[in-house]
């Protein structure tokens, strides 16, 4: 027997495999089986509705995609009427993602989600789109302290950190959340970027810059989670890039104890489902008992001293 079962800091999933916030939505309860997933990640939801970006909000680049949708909301309170019934009708644990302008105002969309079924709070501040320029919390590690802070105040749900790449330090974005008692880090969101037609001289999204993502990001994402799993002691959920078993092994032996599917998914829906039974494959070939072995169990000495 194979298991494949994680533990995030006390929340127990079934597996490692769950989707990002934002890739993910009812209707692929009609292509997929949901209780085969660890987790469901809600779309990012703020605490008052929010309006989507300019148009045109998504192109596509070679091995990525670039969005800057906005995180359109209809607010927390929408959420827990219309949606939360949805979710309940189904076994995996439901993350409930959530974001805002400042660090106080993360607080009452956290306190609202403390209902029956929502298992724990994805924070997400990362998110390129959020403020101007492109800032963003997670940038720098008093920033991210101080939403966490407040947030591990606020309540008693485990406890979660969405970080983004455009960050000089991510380990130390990873420790503040750490230190200010956070259960686990995603790691993580897009990265920055823009795309410019070159015939019209415009940009190719409305916001003009926007988020990256997909197989190009790959590398970058796994040295993250490689880095942050060197200085922290909270799980890791590894997210960017991930379209197969392969993927995911990577980002698990660099340190990542759960796996988000983002882009894939809209490429092929039956990604995460695939993607869970090759992990099961890989996990009988090498003799694996429990899934849990591959977690930080890259080996990174240097070749000098493997002689």
């Amino acid at each position: 027997m194979i298991d494949l079962s994680v533990d995030i800091n006390g929340l127990r999933l079934a597996n490692p495999v769950m989707p990002a916030s934002g890739t993910f939505a009812e209707g692929l309860a009609e292509v997929i089986d949901f209780n085969r997933l660890g987790a469901f990640v809600t779309k990012t939801f703020t605490l008052h509705p929010r309006s989507s970006n300019p148009l045109p909000r998504v192109c596509e680049l070679d091995s990525a995609r670039l969005n800057a949708i906005g995180i359109p909301s209809k607010g927390v309170e929408d959420f827990i009427a219309h949606m939360l019934p949805f979710y309940q009708q189904y076994a995996p644990p439901l993350i409930a993602s959530i974001s805002a302008p400042t660090a106080q105002e993360f607080t009452t969309p956290a306190r609202l989600s403390e209902v029956p079924d929502i298992a724990a709070i994805e924070a997400n501040i990362s998110c390129p789109n959020i403020e101007e320029d492109g800032r963003a919390f997670a940038i720098e590690p008093v920033a991210t302290a101080r939403v966490i802070k407040a947030l591990r105040q606020a309540t008693s749900l485990p406890l979660w950190a969405k970080l983004t790449p455009n960050t000089s330090d991510v380990a130390a974005v990873a420790q503040a959340v750490e230190h200010e008692g956070g259960d686990a880090v995603v790691v993580g969101n897009t990265l920055l970027g823009m795309s410019i037609d070159i015939h019209s001289r415009r940009p190719r999204l409305g916001n003009i810059m926007g988020g990256l993502s997909g197989p190009a990001i790959k590398p970058i994402m796994l040295r993250m989670v490689y880095q942050c799993h060197k200085h922290i002691s909270i799980p890791i959920i590894g997210c960017g890039g991930i379209a197969d078993a392969e993927d995911a092994i990577a980002y698990m032996l660099a340190g990542a104890s759960a796996l988000q599917v983002g882009t894939a998914t809209f490429i092929q829906p039956q990604t995460m489902i695939t993607l869970l039974d090759s992990l099961h494959q890989y996990c009988q070939q090498q003799g694996i008992r429990h899934i849990g072995e591959l977690t930080g169990a890259l080996d990174d000495a240097p070749v000098a001293d493997l002689r």
